[in-house]
């Protein structure tokens, strides 16, 4: 299998309001087309490891591969440029513009990115609501969605640039049973049928167990993988 992500003894501490080892020694390796949840209690570090792994966080020891590309120790602007080819994200919000249609918020990770023509941006950003099944969407302002819509939504966005991984952070945190299945089914099949490799923090078991790999997390510590 192919690594798509690696880490070695990445440690961290935070300072406030007194020193505390929050990631301790973590190892991990990540294939691609891997469907992997980062479980645990409120405290136990997952969250912060998704932000070291996103690359969102530079401040620890050790070492963090993506797509191989060694990060540790890159300056920020060239960390910024990476994530927005290597890294798609879903949040427990979806964080949409209002004022912008469902189009247009998907376009805009790829405009920003500058590898193609505005009408070549326009036709990935249908390409990717029609894999959502938000299609006849497009035109609507995303404020005028409903929830579940607006999270395919700022799925397909994560998916315009064609990353290595999608990072979610409690990506059905927000949504009602129903629409948490339909979330956790088009995932699914995100991995399966286009090999995408998805990395999710999520406190609910019943998505976790569905998912390819359970990572569960205690005082910093990677349990069990």
């Amino acid at each position: 299998m192919e690594n798509v992500l690696r880490t070695r003894k990445v440690t961290k501490y935070f300072y406030e309001p007194e020193k505390f080892q929050v990631l301790k020694d973590i190892d991990l390796e990540v294939n691609k087309g891997e469907f992997l949840c980062l479980m645990g209690k409120s405290g136990c570090g997952k969250s912060t490891l998704m932000y070291v792994l996103s690359t969102m966080d530079t401040d620890y020891e050790g070492e963090l591969e993506i797509a191989g590309e060694r990060l540790t120790g890159k300056d920020q602007n060239f960390l910024a440029a990476f994530r927005n080819r290597h890294i798609g994200f879903i949040f427990q919000f979806h964080y949409l513009l209002p004022e912008f249609t469902a189009l247009q918020n998907v376009m805009l990770p790829a405009l920003k990115l500058g590898k193609y023509t505005h009408d070549e941006v326009e036709s990935r950003a249908y390409e990717k609501l029609k894999i959502l099944g938000v299609e006849d969407q497009a035109k609507k302002l995303s404020s005028k969605l409903s929830g579940g819509q607006q999270q395919r939504v700022a799925i397909a966005r994560a998916l315009i640039n064609d990353p290595d991984i999608i990072m979610g952070d409690e990506p059905t945190g927000n949504l009602d049973s129903y629409n948490s299945d339909v979330v956790f089914d088009i995932l699914n099949e995100l991995t399966h049928a286009y090999h995408q490799t998805i990395i999710a923090v999520t406190h609910d078991e019943d998505f976790a167990k569905r998912s390819d790999r359970v990572v569960e997390m205690s005082d910093g510590r990677i349990i069990s993988s």
